[in-house]
């Protein structure tokens, strides 16, 4: 590390709810939506201007650490902005350029030529969708017939060849992120010209399917592998020419990195806070899922910060054109202790790696119903699994001691505390002394069943947070998302 992060202190806009408010650029105001997070504008962020290709002008800001001497090679990280935005805008709703001042890369960041909306590529049967205008009249770009005829992305080559001559920029360790149609556009540009980069990145706005599988479920792609980091949001909703079908959406564009990088195997998880992530080890090159709790549209403000710690910081391109991953940052690597359950499955993800269990785990109500002529109301759902995983997962090793025809069951807990349960009852015994349970035990099938959430929570100061009948236990705060538990449910238990 080079250089230390500092975050200047800003004055708060609440009041602008503009897209991009153009006072912010060259002053001190910032701006605060759901995640979507400006900093101050920053002082060493250089704005050029020039007819780089053809007679258009093209704007675009280059970002330049003070620790940069020219007495080394360092990495270029191209940063792209939404549409509407603009590169300063990615500038400081990012923490791009704080990163590069720890690390000293220097960041490129363009702006879209014309109507700060990037020339992406469509579906032929979508053409006339992105030809038409929207509410605000604002036509969509569109796309040439050829890929080698597309002005943004050939701006954006030209610009990267141009910070290659006028800095020390080391060829091999080139990025590429973006948020939006910025994530858009950069998953197109690598698509036809991933060679030229060691790892691109992405938040929100993923791609059409339409445009990486054709009619026979074959990948469209010329640029190869390379190190892949896609940001999901949970409540985030696709372009609306996706037709709203947005887990299909995630989880195509998930499935195209996995089948052009020969990720195989099952994925590592990680679940921190409201960051959800999923390491995949690829033949050709790894990736990295992230899905975050309860956020919208867009991008966190430390995403820059996970993407360089976890992929960037370890991940190159070799001269003869192989990516190569080396020790990152923050290492690419699981939780170390977590339970994965889901209602109906009899397999469980213990310490990310698959276990059958001895019968399925199974949801179950909390009722209250007294005095309600009938009528019940749900006060709980839990998941209830055969006690004897629970003595696998929890246990000394002893196995579990059962009496009554297996309808009571005592286990000890490595820390030595025993534990007796039975059948019907929400109360259960530890060491001597009673404690009532988040439900009822069940007697299902010959097996004595107990809300493992409880006794995570309770008896061990564990985290459980589930999500679509997802059940995620680990040692440390942790809130499954929801594009999290689909791939859980689709990949792993699928």
């Amino acid at each position: 590390m080079s250089g230390k992060i500092v975050i200047l202190p800003g004055d708060p806009d609440d009041n602008n709810r503009d897209y991009l408010p153009e006072a912010i650029k060259d002053s001190t105001l910032v701006v605060n939506e759901n995640g979507n997070n400006s900093q101050v504008y920053p002082e060493r962020l250089k704005e050029y201007k020039e007819k780089i290709i053809g007679d258009q002008e093209d704007t675009w800001y280059e970002y330049v650490p003070a620790s940069y001497d020219g007495s080394r090679k360092v990495p270029l990280v191209v940063g792209m902005h939404g549409g509407l935005m603009t590169g300063w805008g990615q500038a400081i709703y990012t923490s791009w350029t704080l990163v590069a001042d720890r690390e000293g890369f220097i960041v490129l960041f363009p702006s879209a030529g014309l109507r700060r909306f990037w020339i992406v590529d469509c579906e032929e049967e979508k053409l006339d969708i992105a030809a038409s205008p929207r509410e605000d009249g604002i036509y969509i770009n569109m796309p040439p017939e050829r890929p080698e005829d597309n002005h943004d992305m050939n701006v954006i080559l030209e610009l990267i060849e141009r910070m290659k001559q006028k800095y020390e920029i080391d060829a091999g360790r080139v990025y590429m992120q973006g948020m939006s149609m910025g994530n858009m556009m950069t998953s197109q540009i690598v698509r036809y010209y991933g060679h030229l980069f060691a790892g691109k990145a992405g938040s929100g706005g993923p791609s059409s399917p339409g445009l990486l599988f054709d009619r026979d479920n074959e990948v469209i792609n010329r640029g190869g592998p390379l190190a892949v980091w896609q940001t999901r949001l949970e409540h985030d909703i696709t372009p609306p020419h996706f037709e709203g079908d947005t887990e299909y959406v995630v989880r195509r564009n998930r499935e195209y990195w996995q089948r052009i990088n020969g990720c195989r195997s099952l994925p590592e998880l990680k679940v921190i806070g409201e960051d959800n992530f999923a390491f995949y080890k690829g033949e050709q090159a790894d990736i990295v899922f992230r899905d975050v709790k309860n956020r919208d549209h867009g991008q966190t403000f430390d995403d820059a910060q996970l993407v360089w710690d976890y992929l960037f910081s370890g991940s190159r391109r070799t001269e003869d054109g192989r990516i190569v991953h080396e020790a990152s940052i923050s290492p690419r690597k699981g939780d170390d202790f977590n339970i994965v359950l889901m209602a109906g499955c009899e397999r469980a993800y213990v310490n990310n790696r698959l276990v059958t269990m001895s019968g399925p785990a199974i949801k179950r109500q909390k009722l209250k119903y007294h005095g309600l002529n009938g009528d019940s109301i749900v006060r709980g759902e839990y998941l209830c699994v055969p006690v004897s995983f629970i003595a696998e997962v929890y246990g000394d090793g002893a196995g579990v001691r059962a009496t009554d025809e297996g309808q009571s069951a005592e286990l000890t807990l490595r820390d030595g505390r025993t534990l007796q349960l039975a059948r019907g009852s929400i109360g259960c015994v530890v060491d001597n002394t009673v404690h009532a349970m988040l439900c009822e035990a069940v007697y299902v099938d010959g097996e004595l069943y107990a809300p493992i959430q409880w006794v995570s929570q309770r008896l061990l100061d564990h985290t459980a947070s589930t999500c679509e009948d997802v059940l995620y236990i680990t040692d440390h705060y942790a809130e499954l998302s929801k594009n999290m538990a689909h791939l859980i449910r689709d990949e792993i238990f699928g």
